[in-house]
């Protein structure tokens, strides 16, 4: 049982955050799908010290974020640091960006999860399903999953994960055993990296992270969450910008560094797929089979953090309160059924609009599936450098015993590289969404995410400051390593 207040606590553990938090980033969906794209739109090698450099950038935001976690525990963690750091109601206007961010992330997904399943099942099967049906079965898992204890979820994102784990290392294996022209550092040379195409290397590179900051999230329900959450964000952002680098590496081993740009641009996401079945067809149909359980797994990790946050406004009285009451099994019931009930008609809307479209099968992977992501990859980015102002600001009113790089040097480094990386994506967002998209697309899609922002603007000028309830941002008792001469401002 619970309070009205709370989820459930004590049930996730740092391995258990871990595997959420890398399950949301679905690491071979990456190798199989994002590496092949970014390859073909960037026509660079340099993937590799992209993941790197970004995997850098994103542990320096983690330093101010995980301080500040360690001291405000909420399932809206956007919503919190920045109501914390910058006010209630810039936190009001962030929260319901974060929700369409990750609604998009979430609902995009079953564009991509349609697509393989149904390309699979006619592969193994000879059945001719469409995608929309094939969507469907995963949105029934997703949402059972979602109403479910939390635990539940991260048990079978544990397995997930492992399974994508030991699938990919596999494939490095026999990428490097079998490399076309020989084991080389071509894709790590200054020179496939420091170029002109950069911008649109890391702008599709930063979409392989998307979900590395949903630690914070689960922290209601994490066992000592003053130190699981930030051992978990650190440990889960080390291990994916090291795995990507490396199997991205190894992936242009195995294909070969002169050829797999135009590999990649004949094959698309099915380049992985093509050059193991010239080896090993049943290797080949196991990785499909994994990639489209990889894809399940994003989608119950975003349908989780999309949850939370219906129940973290919820409980502060911005959304209906009847969002903020938790189930009796502790979960966010209501925010979760009301994130599927989204899904469902999205995929109806995109289905019918489908019918007889002139891009065939793969109509939901550049609309839904493309456009969503990129979009929500530019709102999830924007957010950060937020974020990293709020913490700024948070730690000036009071250093809480932390250092000067923890408190002013991280988070600035943060804003400025994730507002650097945030323009990247605006200005390719055309060739980001691809020549087949509408011209439109270009504006509506950003357009979207920047609304919303303005949206929560104007909705939060409904709640005086005081009349949002503050106490759905709770706190732990302060812990200090030298005396403080200040107090914390009252939020």
């Amino acid at each position: 049982m619970t309070d009205n207040k709370t989820l459930k606590k004590g049930r996730l553990g740092t391995p258990a955050l871990v595997f959420m938090i890398i399950a949301a980033s679905a690491p071979l969906t990456v190798l199989a799908g994002g590496a092949p794209t970014t390859f073909a739109v960037s026509g660079l090698l340099g993937l590799p010290v992209g993941y790197l450099v970004l995997g850098a950038a994103l542990i320096i935001f983690a330093v101010g974020y995980c301080a500040m976690s360690s001291r405000v525990h909420n399932a809206g963690a956007f919503y919190a640091y920045i109501s914390e750091g910058l006010g209630p109601r810039h936190g009001i206007a962030a929260a319901l960006l974060a929700l369409v961010v990750y609604n998009m992330l979430q609902v995009g997904l079953y564009g991509l999860f349609g697509f393989s399943l149904s390309a699979a099942l006619a592969t193994w099967t000879g059945l001719s399903v469409p995608w929309w049906v094939a969507g469907a079965a995963g949105w029934i898992i997703v949402a059972l999953m979602g109403v479910s204890n939390v635990d539940l979820s991260a048990r079978v994102l544990g397995v997930l994960v492992s399974l994508e784990f030991l699938v990919v290392l596999v494939v490095m294996g026999f990428a490097l055993l079998n490399s076309s022209e020989g084991i080389s550092a071509d894709s790590v040379l200054p020179e496939q990296f420091l170029t002109p195409g950069v911008g649109v290397l890391l702008a599709f590179s930063i979409a392989a992270f998307m979900g590395f900051e949903s630690g914070a999230i689960y922290s209601e329900e994490s066992k000592d969450p003053s130190r699981t959450v930030p051992r978990a964000t650190y440990i889960a952002v080390s291990i994916i910008a090291l795995f990507y680098a490396l199997s991205t590496w190894a992936l242009t081993m195995g294909v070969g560094p002169s050829s797999v740009v135009d590999e990649s641009r004949e094959y698309g996401p099915d380049l992985v797929f093509v050059w193991l079945a010239d080896f090993s067809p049943l290797l080949s149909d196991v990785v499909h089979l994994l990639f489209v359980t990889s894809i399940l797994a994003a989608l119950v990790a975003f349908h989780n953090a999309a949850a939370r946050y219906f129940f973290a406004l919820g409980r502060s009285g911005v959304l209906p309160r009847r969002l903020g009451t938790p189930g009796q099994n502790g979960a966010p019931v209501a925010g979760s059924v009301t994130q599927s009930a989204i899904g469902v008609i999205v995929v109806v809307i995109f289905a019918l609009a489908g019918r007889g479209s002139e891009l065939g099968e793969l109509f939901p992977v550049i609309t839904l599936f493309t456009w969503f992501s990129t979009a929500a990859a530019f709102g999830l980015v924007f957010l950060l450098a937020v974020t990293s102002c709020a913490v700024l600001v948070w730690f000036r009113r009071d250093h809480h015993g932390f250092s000067t790089f923890t408190r002013v040097i991280a988070p600035f480094v943060s804003a400025v590289s994730m507002l650097i990386v945030a323009i990247l994506i605006l200005v390719n967002f055309d060739i980001m969404i691809g020549e087949e998209s509408p011209r439109a697309m270009v504006f509506i899609m950003p357009g979207i995410i920047i609304g919303a922002g303005v949206i929560g603007a104007l909705w939060s000028l409904r709640f005086p400051n005081e009349t949002v309830d503050m106490d759905a941002l709770p706190h732990l008792p302060e812990t200090r390593s030298e005396p403080r001469e200040t107090t914390t401002a009252a939020p």
